[in-house]
């Protein structure tokens, strides 16, 4: 009865060594829990026995139990690095639909070739999909979606409109009077040649396949007021690209100012013919509006304000999540889009889930089914981007609590040798 009893004080003395050198060897996992053996005497009584008389038979493990309390949380540097300040689960999936569902405190996330946001062992994190705005739609467990970022953001848009503002200096010479555009040498315009205009200005647009192109005004000041014309007059020239803009089939944009230096012509924006851009593989239209700020007064030549209403499709730039879970993905062309929200889980009785390793657990009848939410609401906790959730493991407690099943298993082995001893003893008298 001895030798039984002495040997499940050594079985559980040595499951609880175990336990704790499990404990020691993740104290650097993130994520990781620490568990705890729990233990319960063994009693063998007959209904007829003296309760005061009543000798316990050893111990049993009744339990290695997780303890769910928070890790220490440190900071890191990518944004993909997630941790929960509070109650609940990451909710990770293993490929595409039926995939086996798990559930982790360990935010350590990256992307895969795919471009899904996965832990280190392949398994897709789980979103609740979103409006436009960000309001969920439905915190359903079998409606989660995998996270995925996207590449670009929307189809492009062409450039229609070019609203451009400039200060054309009053005091500008009249190019067809300069010598050496006489009477046998008439004004021919050439963008490559400075002397054949007074300024310039560019900016830069889009075509219809998004790609950018270089647009540029040339000013040319063709008349200043005469009796019978009180208006300084000038030339506009349009190019995108190589190609020459044209409205009506005659190039150039007449522009007129009066004694004050306000633009009086053109009075409306200016469309341009349809025109073809090189590689883009269609026409397009495009027009100009120099607006009421659009002067000619006394000083040198300036570019007032100049916008554009075009743009490429946006390029992947940076993601955030917030502390609701949020996740959302900048793009350059200033877009930006909102994926989803992370899924939270958390259970009744998170001791009963099961763990699988890599810091992961499944549910269990004793654990409840998974309790999903947005995070920050209704006891869930908040999600913290660019932070990682430590091992709660206190190494310390850890190796004093290692000492003392070592002792634990010393003193079971003794009561063990002890009654080897008696029994020894016993044999021999009988001899």
């Amino acid at each position: 009865m001895t030798f039984s009893t002495a040997m499940s004080g050594l079985n559980g003395a040595q499951t609880e060594l175990a336990t704790m050198a499990n404990n020691i060897a993740n104290v650097g996992t993130n994520g990781f829990k620490r568990s705890r053996v729990a233990f319960g005497d063994i009693i063998a009584a007959s209904p007829s026995q003296n309760p005061s008389r009543t000798i316990g038979s050893g111990t049993y493990v009744k339990a290695v139990a997780q303890q769910f309390q928070q890790g220490a949380i440190e900071t890191s540097d990518s944004a993909l690095d997630l941790a929960i300040s509070g109650q609940g689960f990451f909710t990770v999936r293993a490929g595409e639909g039926d995939g086996e569902t798990s559930f982790t405190r360990n935010g350590a996330f990256g992307v895969d070739a795919d471009r899904y946001v996965v832990d280190a062992s392949g398994r897709r994190l789980q979103l609740f999909p979103t409006t436009t705005d960000g309001s969920v739609l439905t915190t359903d467990l079998g409606s989660t979606i995998p996270a995925r970022l996207p590449l670009t953001s929307g189809d492009p848009r062409p450039t229609g409109l070019i609203k451009l503002a400039v200060n054309l200096p009053a005091s500008a010479t009249i190019i067809p009077d300069l010598p050496a555009y006489s009477a046998g040498n008439p004004y021919a315009f050439d963008r490559n040649d400075p002397a054949t205009f007074n300024n310039s200005t560019s900016t830069t647009i889009f075509d219809p396949l998004g790609n950018p192109v270089p647009a540029n005004v040339y000013y040319i000041k063709t008349a200043a007021p005469s009796p019978g014309q009180p208006d300084h007059e000038w030339t506009a020239r349009v190019f995108v690209g190589p190609t020459e803009l044209q409205v009506a089939g005659v190039s150039g944009i007449n522009m007129r100012f009066d004694a004050n230096g306000a633009l009086v012509a053109p009075a409306a924006p200016v469309t341009f013919d349809p025109f073809g851009l090189p590689g883009a593989g269609m026409t397009t239209g495009l027009t100009l509006d120099h607006g009421v700020a659009t002067t000619q007064l006394t000083g040198g030549f300036s570019r007032i304000s100049v916008e554009q209403d075009g743009y490429a499709a946006g390029q992947l730039e940076s993601i955030l999540v917030d502390g609701s879970g949020t996740l959302s993905a900048s793009f350059n062309n200033g877009e930006i889009h909102t994926i989803g929200k992370v899924a939270i889980a958390n259970f009744a009785s998170p001791q009963g889930l099961k763990p699988l390793g890599d810091a992961r657990y499944v549910a269990t009848p004793d654990s409840g089914n998974p309790i999903t939410g947005e995070a920050g609401r209704n006891g869930l906790g908040s999600v913290r981007s660019g932070s990682l959730e430590r091992s709660n493991v206190d190494l310390t407690a850890e190796l004093v609590g290692l000492i003392a099943a070592q002792r634990n298993f010393q003193a079971n082995a003794k009561a063990m040798e002890t009654d080897s001893a008696l029994l020894q003893t016993i044999i021999n008298l009988r001899q």
